[in-house]
């Protein structure tokens, strides 16, 4: 029996080779759109795209079971004007381009996933962000604004469509997790600031898991938050976090020597530990989806143990 294909555009990240891996062993036939080669996609078919215009990777999408589009620039750097605008083009480009492709074959997938972000809701520590909540003020919501109203524009009539706002993902791999792993190490994990702000979190597994959901089953359709259910601060976070490492000592990190450290030594932007929110995956609970990790201790247990 041939198997369904699966399309994953920008899917070179931590995040994309993971979820590449796991609907592979769900036996999906999954086609990476990228703009280079990863080595470590050996036996994966991949075809090239610059994000931004058509070419010979849109003959892809023909036939395909599902699209996912998780391109665009990491928002893991220093917040110049260039990085910022470059956040925004390959976000907003990569989804038009797209649409634009899905409507030049004749047999297009039945369903678009898309990627958004929580950080649209800004810096909302004070309340419980579900799908309904106001959304915030900032280069992140704004972005994410911008993002989502592309791919509304340019989602075919009959494609089903899927947007995940998604939190914090954690995995073995890659992503944010291992440098925090490697800063409490060194006794760096205290509370980051007033340790306050929201770290709204996810478990690769149930991330892939909630990808899998929307690629099968009809009903999943709209904008979901994809988050655990049970949102920390920062200030338990990396409590949990030490736990689980077995490491005593930390200092906590005060918002000047955070906006320091992630200037001249981590070259990132240092609101990205310092503002959070608390996210609530109302319609994932509706549907009835049930978390493999909806606790923060377990999902880092089965990750670091």
């Amino acid at each position: 029996m041939k198997k369904e294909k699966v399309i994953i555009t920008g899917g070179t990240g931590f995040l994309g080779k993971s979820l590449a891996n796991y609907l592979t062993e769900k036996e999906y036939d999954v086609v990476i759109i990228a703009r280079s080669h990863p080595k470590i996609f050996k036996g994966k078919k991949i075809a090239i795209w610059d994000g931004f215009s058509l070419g010979e990777w849109a003959k892809e999408l023909e036939n395909a079971k599902a699209i996912i589009n998780l391109a665009g620039k990491s928002v893991n750097c220093i917040k110049t004007p260039e990085n910022c605008d470059e956040i925004l083009r390959s976000r907003v480009d990569s989804t038009k381009i797209i649409g634009e492709a899905l409507r030049t074959i004749s047999n297009p997938p039945k369903i678009w996933i898309q990627m958004s972000t929580a950080h649209i809701y800004g810096d909302s520590r004070n309340r419980i962000c579900d799908e309904n909540a106001t959304l915030g003020y900032g280069i992140a919501p704004f972005v994410g604004k911008k993002w989502e109203e592309t791919f509304h524009e340019n989602l075919p009539k009959n494609c089903r469509g899927f947007v995940m706002r998604t939190s914090f993902v954690v995995g073995k791999n890659g992503g944010a997790l291992k440098k925090l792993k490697q800063i409490t190490k060194l006794g760096f994990g205290g509370k980051t600031g007033s340790g306050n702000q929201g770290m709204s979190w996810i478990h690769e597994t149930d991330f892939h898991r909630i990808v899998l959901e929307a690629i099968q089953n009809d009903k999943y359709s709209g904008i979901y938050n994809v988050s655990a259910p049970k949102p920390v601060s920062n200030k338990v976070f990396m409590k949990t976090l030490r736990e689980v490492l077995k490491t005593p000592i930390s200092i906590f990190s005060p918002t000047w020597m955070t906006k320091f450290g992630a200037k001249y030594f981590l070259k990132t932007d240092a609101e990205l530990a310092l503002y959070g929110r608390y996210i609530h995956p109302k319609k994932l609970e509706k549907e009835g989806f049930e978390f493999h990790f909806p606790e923060l201790k377990n999902a880092l247990e089965n990750l670091i143990n």
